[in-house]
């Protein structure tokens, strides 16, 4: 594996072999002139690095369960080539629903599309498996974040993508207990030995020296997480954290919006948030107002998502398509475009199961709410503060 210092290199493509490959100190000057016309490929900085992300990243979940090789790259080629997106996200475990027999298809539809592109053209980020999986590892092991899993899950990445380097690796669940996905509140019952965020620390520094990963972030974390991170990072030299990726909609906010935000701001920590299932798993395009939609997420996996399905969030979810309808918009635009014009977000996650979906989410990026409209929301807010955490009959 080349060693090169890739957190301040720029990067150029050299020419075709196994894995797509980049030397060096040598000017980017092609991908950095292209000036983007799409609001969604407008480029912000990630945090205290160096890399420029569009404000719209591509989101791969749902490659090789709902969606075909084909379908990947009918979207890679419309985000990327047509449209200016130069931010792509996936995970060891995709597809999700995950599975031991679908596991690895999301990275593998990307590096077939991919190996035809200049790998400068994208920033690729993934995720290696926090707490709890038990088939992502040859040995069988519980996934933790050890030096011996990291490196592990990221040779496995970089295979399957065929790349010499991953732009961002995030840790996709902490290793330590917390609540997650829409779980209750703390419970100091549920706490369990973890790995130490200096030992994690540690094993992640060991991929970015070697190479392999530019940069590091985290996931589904918490505020207590990102500060651990930060100061031991400071304290010991370590690699910085500079991305958080976590569930942040109209639906879901407040969980980010007090303490969190203040702990990732500028003049803290400078952690950019990705800010990820903005349309909570596509309820907030409206699509499920009437009742179920035929061939959707929600459908076609019963169970899947229940907090947007089986709370408060359904009534929640109708008055801002209201919204949405007396603004002239649609409640995927409404979603969307809220979602961008938010401080905290350096970048909004979004995906799709079809073309049409895919352009109606790039093109939401296009427009800017009125104050009226923000106001229209934040009513809708006051009213229905956390949803997704109130049953239907409370």
């Amino acid at each position: 594996m080349l060693e090169r210092n890739l957190a301040r290199a720029p990067q150029i493509v050299v020419g075709p072999r196994s894995r797509a490959t980049c030397r060096p100190f040598v000017c980017r000057a092609a991908a950095a002139t292209e000036i983007p016309t799409l609001a969604a490929a407008k480029r912000k900085k990630l945090g205290d690095s160096e890399l420029l992300v569009s404000q719209c990243c591509l989101g791969t979940m749902t490659w090789g369960v709902q969606n075909t090789e084909a379908d990947a790259h009918t979207q890679l080629s419309y985000a990327i080539n047509d449209s200016g997106v130069n931010f792509i996200d996936t995970a060891e475990i995709y597809p999700v629903p995950p599975s031991a027999e679908t596991q690895g298809k999301t990275d593998q539809y990307i590096s077939s599309w991919l190996k035809d592109q200049p790998r400068d053209k994208v920033i690729l980020a993934t995720k290696v498996a926090g707490f709890g999986n038990k088939y992502l590892r040859k040995n069988g092991e519980q996934t933790r974040i050890t030096a011996e899993q990291v490196e592990e899950s990221v040779e496995g990445s970089l295979s399957r993508l065929k790349t010499d380097y991953i732009d961002l690796l995030q840790v996709h669940w902490p290793d330590r207990y917390v609540p997650l996905f829409g779980a209750a509140a703390y419970d100091p019952a549920n706490e369990r030995e973890d790995v130490s965020f200096e030992e994690q620390l540690r094993a992640l520094e060991k991929v970015v020296k070697a190479g392999k990963v530019r940069y590091i972030g985290v996931s589904n974390e918490t505020s207590y997480g990102v500060m651990r991170f930060a100061q031991l990072a400071e304290q010991m030299g370590l690699p910085k954290i500079v991305s958080i990726q976590n569930s942040y909609s109209l639906l879901v906010r407040s969980g980010f919006e007090t303490d969190l935000a203040e702990v990732c701001a500028p003049r803290q920590t400078n952690v950019g948030l990705l800010a990820y299932s903005p349309l909570a798993g596509g309820s907030l395009s409206g699509k499920y107002i009437d009742g179920p939609a035929e061939g959707s997420r929600f459908t076609i996996f019963p169970g899947y998502m229940e907090r947007y399905t089986k709370s408060l969030a359904k009534q929640a979810v109708g008055m801002y398509a209201e919204v949405a309808k007396k603004h002239g918009l649609t409640p995927t635009q409404l979603a969307l475009a809220w979602c961008k014009s938010r401080w905290q977000v350096t970048s909004t996650i979004i995906g799709a199961t079809s073309l049409e979906q895919l352009k109606e989410n790039i093109g939401s990026f296009d427009i800017d709410l009125s104050e009226e409209a923000v106001k229209d929301i934040d009513r809708v807010y006051k009213q229905f503060r956390d949803p997704t955490t109130k049953p239907l009959d409370d």
